[in-house]
C-alpha cells in the first residue's frame, strides 16, 4: 500500500534543523551497515560522488579521508541548514574536492546526465514518501554513468526475534507520530530497486542493537 504518513519536506527540514549534531549518536547502530557499504561500493575507482542527504558529513569525511582517490570530487546535498553547516565544517580539510549544497527539498539532483559514478543515500530514503523514493530512483538513473553505482542504506523490517519486534514497534510509532522517529520507518529497498529495473550488485541486511539496516549497491540497467 502507498505510504501517506511521511513527513513533508518542510517538517523534515525543521526536525533536522533542531536535531543537529545529535544525529551522530545514531552511529552506534548505523556504523555496521555503513562499514559494509564502504567495503563493497568500490569507492577506490570513484571520481564523482553525490550524496543525497549528507547529514553532518560523517560518512563523507570517511570517504574523503580513507576511501576515495585523491582526484575524486564529492557533492553533498541536504535540506537542513543545520546539517549543511555541520557538514561544511567537517569537510573543511578538502575545500577543493568537497562541496555541500543546501537544497529546497525537491527530489532533483543538481548534476548533468551521466555526471557522476556514485550516488549515495544512507538513512534517507526511509524518511521519504513512496512517490519521492520513486522519483529519486529515476534521478539516480539519470545522473549515473553506465558503469556507476547507487549505494544505499535504510532501516528495514526485522525478520525474526528482537529485530522483528523492534522494527514492528518502530513502524507503529511512525504511523502514529512520524516526527517521533525523525520521519524514518523500515522499508524494503531491494524489492523497490528490482521492481524499478535496477541490477543488485550487493544486498545484505545487518542488525545492530536490535535495529535492522538494509545495504544495497545497485547498477543501472540499459
Amino acid at each position: 500500500m502507498p505510504d501517506d504518513t511521511a513527513l513533508s519536506h518542510d517538517a523534515t527540514r525543521r526536525f533536522y534543523d533542531r536535531f543537529g549534531r545529535r544525529q551522530d549518536l545514531q552511529a552506534v547502530y548505523e556504523n555496521p551497515a555503513l562499514d559494509l557499504l564502504l567495503a563493497h561500493g568500490d569507492f577506490a575507482t570513484a571520481r564523482r560522488v553525490v550524496e543525497f542527504g549528507c547529514g553532518t558529513g560523517r560518512l563523507a569525511r570517511r570517504l574523503l579521508a580513507r576511501h576515495l582517490p585523491a582526484d575524486a570530487h564529492y557533492l553533498g546535498l541536504d535540506v537542513s541548514a543545520t546539517m549543511h553547516r555541520l557538514a561544511g565544517r567537517r569537510l573543511a580539510p578538502w575545500p577543493d574536492r568537497a562541496k555541500v549544497r543546501l537544497t529546497e527539498g525537491a527530489i532533483r539532483l543538481p548534476v548533468d546526465d551521466a555526471g557522476c559514478d556514485r550516488v549515495l543515500a544512507t538513512y534517507v530514503l526511509d524518511l521519504l514518501s513512496d512517490a519521492d523514493i520513486a522519483a529519486f530512483l529515476v534521478e539516480a538513473r539519470r545522473v549515473l554513468t553506465p558503469d556507476g553505482r547507487l549505494c544505499l542504506v535504510a532501516l528495514t523490517p526485522g525478520e525474526r526475534g528482537l529485530p522483528r519486534l523492534v522494527s514492528s514497534a518502530w513502524a507503529r510509532l511512525h504511523r502514529w507520530r512520524p516526527a517521533a522517529v525523525g520521519g524514518c520507518r523500515p522499508i524494503r529497498l531491494g524489492d523497490r530497486l528490482v521492481e524499478s529495473g535496477w541490477h543488485l550488485r550487493y544486498h545484505r541486511t545487518v542488525v545492530a542493537l536490535g535495529i535492522s539496516s538494509e545495504v544495497v549497491i545497485a547498477a543501472p540497467t540499459a
